[in-house]
């Protein structure tokens, strides 16, 4: 299966393009999950302002997402926004390093601008969960991200844990068989010992996860699926860990949806190929009627098929 990338690769190779070359630039484009972004260059050709608008924007700032992006970023974040967009970074082409392993990590970083805004919610419950351990204390506060239209992200500390819930919303029949023979592999998978330490992995159909059956609003029908992740001290031990965590997670439901159509995709083109192989048989199957001429005695000819 492909594993998708946490840093947007038009913000990365947009930039890559315009610090080699500067020019005038103004492109809009949107992400997997609805996030909207603008790189443009409203005064000068070496300066680049980049805007995203995130729709769980409000929510994310709540759990720290501006000092995220401040210790990220520094004097590049924008104290002002660009119009119809949550936040912005004004980028100096000629401030960015010269050496080439410096300007790849650079380059890298802006395009993990969004991955860096929806990890405010991650990085604080990994905090509060090892200040409940020392307290002794049970749980933590829920925390919601409403990043979809009628789907969200549920976070939670625990003493041990960390619990991630995500709604998903199937729109079809097949997308929640598809969903279903993928979550099981995930289930299936962790009993190989090379991988009994990943996260725990459950599902569940129409029927919420207790831990957020208290919240208001939740849809209960079939076409809603819930999938819960449970996080242990080992999954964000340490920097590196927890950084590797959040920007797996993060991408969980554009995965399953990603993989989900591509499945489709390659099972209608194995039944169109499939059909026609069946044309091929069927055509060879035909038999030829044998014709033949005959003549009247005045001579005319009459063709018998």
């Amino acid at each position: 299966m492909i594993l998708l990338e946490p840093q947007n690769v038009i913000i990365q190779t947009t930039l890559a393009d315009k610090l080699n070359k500067p020019s005038s630039l103004d492109v809009q484009f949107v992400d997997y999950d609805g996030v909207r972004f603008h790189l443009s260059t409203p005064e000068k050709k070496t300066q680049l302002l980049l805007s995203m608008h995130i729709r769980c924007w409000d929510e994310l700032v709540q759990y720290g997402a501006l000092e995220i992006l401040g210790r990220e970023y520094g004097s590049l974040l924008s104290s002002e926004a660009e119009p119809e967009y949550n936040v912005s970074l004004v980028i100096d082409l000629e401030q960015v390093p010269a050496d080439s392993q410096a300007r790849e990590e650079f380059i890298k970083s802006v395009a993990l601008f969004k991955r860096h805004a929806l990890a405010a919610p991650f990085e604080l419950a990994f905090k509060t969960q090892k200040s409940l351990e020392a307290q002794g204390s049970a749980h933590g506060e829920l925390m919601q991200i409403h990043y979809r239209d009628e789907e969200a992200i549920y976070v939670q500390a625990a003493s041990d844990r960390v619990t991630v819930i995500f709604s998903t919303i199937f729109q079809e029949e097949t997308d929640r068989i598809f969903g279903k023979v993928f979550l099981q592999e995930f289930v299936d998978a962790r009993r190989q010992p090379s991988i009994q330490n990943a996260p725990q992995v459950l599902y569940s159909n129409r029927d919420p996860p207790l831990e957020i059956r208290s919240v208001a609003g939740l849809r209960n029908t079939d076409d809603v699926g819930y999938v819960t992740f449970v996080l242990f001290p080992r999954h964000f031990a340490n920097p590196t860990v927890a950084d590797s965590t959040i920007s797996h997670i993060q991408l969980f439901r554009d995965y399953l949806h990603y993989h989900i159509k591509c499945s489709k995709a390659y099972m209608h083109s194995r039944m169109r190929h499939r059909v026609a192989e069946f044309q091929k048989v069927l055509n060879r199957a035909k038999t030829e009627v044998a014709t033949g001429e005959r003549k009247t005695v005045s001579g005319r000819t009459m063709v018998s098929r």
